[in-house]
């Protein structure tokens, strides 16, 4: 027997299996004979281990436990969608979008269920499946690379259909457990005496994050794919050419996802896929809409969260009643005072809530919640559970109005609400509950990365009054350290060199750390491309400036020189400076924004830099990298294999640059 063509025929069929089961939703095979074939493959493999391939349908499961995941960034980010509550928001996006694209035609849209789901990004270089992620902040997601390996709808490796397969191909889907996979693993886990899951969503999650990949494979997973991230060697023309490529590739994508025009079609499918939620095999919590055209999403383009080209919305919530036992108020990070109703537990759609979010007084007054009432509460996907409203027809006798304590029951100061504001903050800067979460997110990974510096040790440096804001953290001296519980000497003189190497920073780090409002990690790398690193600039903007950045909404401008006007905040940066804080100055060795307000799109293989080097460079300088070609494009980089997006420019009278034209632009070194 030839056992390499043998081999490669059983992988051939057991992929073929696959497809025709994940994505075409037709098995042609019962259970028991596809499992014979992966059987026979496995024995065979066993037998002549030098033919395994890392696309073999059995190294689905063969890594060793992790001790922990890694990071991937996402060379596109994974942007979240805004929200669409009741009808007339779905037909004013629609109306959004004819103003923005200038028609008065029906707009196409590509409409699709939103599953409730964890989000994740795989990616294929030359049609084999590479790594995976988890969406994470949008930015950088979690390395599960060998947990999406154990998914059987994932392909390891492409089909060949009607479209060549891409060199690079990263897409975005929704993983998540089918309502009666669910049921047979909570069945499984209460006969092992584990604790149950509280829904499918929270299942898919815990599999997912797994540092062990069997425990994963043995998690009845599935995937609809529905984005693109990075495509390279093939361009598309609409979003329903994309799926049905993927289709093609051997990738599932929904069955239920269709073509549509216009608001009227919109509200047809919205309410179609509400009336048939509770028959599907999955859980979904709402529908995607998404401007087909890839040339007209471009036009549109993205706000700072989410792209101006779709829209979620969100079905009803379920509604259920129950009893508030007490009223709470809980204290944030920034000061804000959040009372929260503790309920008697309840199933809202799958899920035990125990707590609802009352808000502030102002919802407090307009509702008249009290402790003892029947309430009416609701929960939308990933919403915080709220309530609705009080059944006043069962209201206890001699029940008093509620209302939220002057003082704040961290650290006992008065608490202050500004007339235009309805939410009452804690000012004072030493309150425990403020330092602890400021400290916390100051030192987490994405902003100073200070290694070592736990949870626990922000706890006990605090509670010992060691710190009392971030910047005491570049203060702190070994003796601090050493009479600490559980401490170390080589622990102490580990977490000092973690400070002391945490100063060198920059810019984009810093400010994400000093948790200003609305001002996430894609904010941050924003405003230091425009402030040029230099934070004292930033700390005098104002809002007119702010306002004209690109990417930066009135919310967050105003947010920042909120922040700002506070001179405690100033002094603390300042205090930051002078204890040693050095922030990175950008790379000179670039003429700074002379790409100012130009638009890029890279094709086709380039020679002398990588795609993610090009692209780096020419945010740099202040230019904008697109992943589709349009009218707004400036320049189109063409190298070897150039397709679709070449024959877009050229159509459209686009500058394109072989990729020697483009060094010297981003140089100026004419023709080095």
């Amino acid at each position: 027997m030839d056992f390499a063509k043998r081999i490669l025929k059983i992988r051939e069929e057991i992929n073929d299996h696959n497809y025709h089961y994940y994505v075409l939703n037709d098995p042609i095979i019962s259970d028991s004979e596809y499992d014979k074939l992966l059987h026979e493959l496995e024995e065979l493999e066993n037998t002549h281990p030098e033919l395994i391939s890392p696309d073999s349908p059995t190294q689905r499961i063969g890594a060793a436990p992790l001790t922990e995941f890694g990071t991937i960034q996402h060379t596109i980010p994974m942007q979240s969608l805004a929200n669409a509550m009741i009808d007339e928001e779905l037909i004013a996006f629609d109306k959004r979008v004819q103003k923005l694209l200038e028609t008065n035609s029906n707009v196409n849209y590509i409409a699709e269920p939103k599953l409730d789901g964890i989000g994740v990004e795989l990616v294929y270089k030359n049609g084999v499946f590479t790594h995976g992620s988890t969406r994470g902040d949008g930015i950088t997601g979690e390395d599960i690379t060998q947990n999406l390996k154990t998914l059987n709808a994932i392909p390891l490796r492409l089909r060949h259909g009607n479209h060549p397969i891409p060199s690079i191909l990263e897409v975005r889907g929704e993983v998540f457990i089918t309502k009666s996979g669910f049921n047979e693993l909570n069945i499984n886990q209460e006969k092992q005496g584990d604790k149950l899951f509280a829904n499918p969503r929270n299942a898919a999650a815990g599999s997912l994050r797994q540092l062990d990949s069997r425990i994963t494979a043995e998690r009845p997973l599935s995937i609809f794919c529905y984005q693109p991230g990075t495509i390279e060697g093939i361009a598309f023309e609409t979003h329903m050419e994309f799926l049905e490529a993927l289709k093609t590739w051997g990738i599932p994508v929904n069955p239920h996802i269709k073509n549509i025009f216009g608001a009227d079609e919109i509200l047809k499918y919205h309410h179609d896929m509400e009336s048939k939620r509770n028959n599907l095999p999955y859980d979904i919590d709402g529908t995607v809409y998404k401007v087909n055209s890839f040339s007209l999403q471009e036009t549109l383009g993205i706000r700072s969260r989410s792209p101006r080209w779709a829209i979620a919305g969100k079905f009803k919530a379920q509604q259920v009643t129950t009893i508030i036992k007490n009223i709470d108020v809980q204290v944030g990070r920034t000061g804000a005072i959040t009372p929260v109703a503790r309920l008697e537990p309840v199933q809202v759609g799958g899920v035990t809530v125990t707590n609802a979010t009352l808000h502030n007084q102002d919802e407090i007054d307009r509702k008249d919640i009290r402790i003892g009432d029947t309430v009416l509460v609701e929960r939308a996907g990933d919403v915080i559970p709220k309530i609705v409203k009080v059944i006043i027809d069962k209201r206890p006798q001699k029940t008093e109005k509620y209302q939220i304590p002057g003082t704040c029951p961290i650290c006992g100061h008065k608490v202050y609400r500004s007339e235009d504001k309805a939410v009452m903050r804690c000012q004072n800067l030493s309150c425990p509950a403020q330092i602890k979460g400021r400290i916390e997110h100051f030192i987490s990974r994405n902003a100073l990365d200070i290694d070592g510096f736990g949870e626990k040790l922000v706890e006990q440096l605090v509670d010992k009054k060691i710190l009392s804001s971030v910047d005491k953290i570049f203060t702190i001296k070994y003796d601090d350290l050493a009479n600490l519980d559980r401490m170390a000497d080589k622990s102490a003189k580990n977490i000092l060199s973690a400070i002391e190497n945490s100063k060198n920073t920059t810019f984009a780090r810093f400010v994400y750390g000093l948790g200003i409002r609305n001002v996430g990690e894609h904010i941050a790398k924003i405003l230091e491309k425009h402030f040029n690193a230099n934070i004292h600039t930033f700390m005098n903007a104002q809002r007119d400036e702010l306002d004209n950045i690109f990417e930066i909404g009135p919310i967050v401008s105003k947010g920042i020189v909120q922040f700002w006007k506070d001179r405690d905040n100033k002094n603390v940066v300042l205090s930051s400076i002078a204890n040693g804080i050095n922030i990175a100055k950008p790379d000179l060795s670039l003429t700074a924004q002379i790409l100012e307000g130009k638009t890029f799109v890279l094709t086709g293989s380039l020679e002398t830099l990588t795609r993610s080097r090009a692209k780096e460079l020419i945010q740099k300088l202040g230019g904008r990298v697109s992943s589709s070609v349009s009218s707004k494009t400036d320049y189109l980089v063409a190298g070897p294999g150039a397709g679709g997006k070449l024959k877009t420019a050229q159509k459209l009278g686009i500058k394109i640059l072989l990729e020697e034209e483009f060094l010297t632009i981003i140089y100026k070194i004419n023709n080095k």
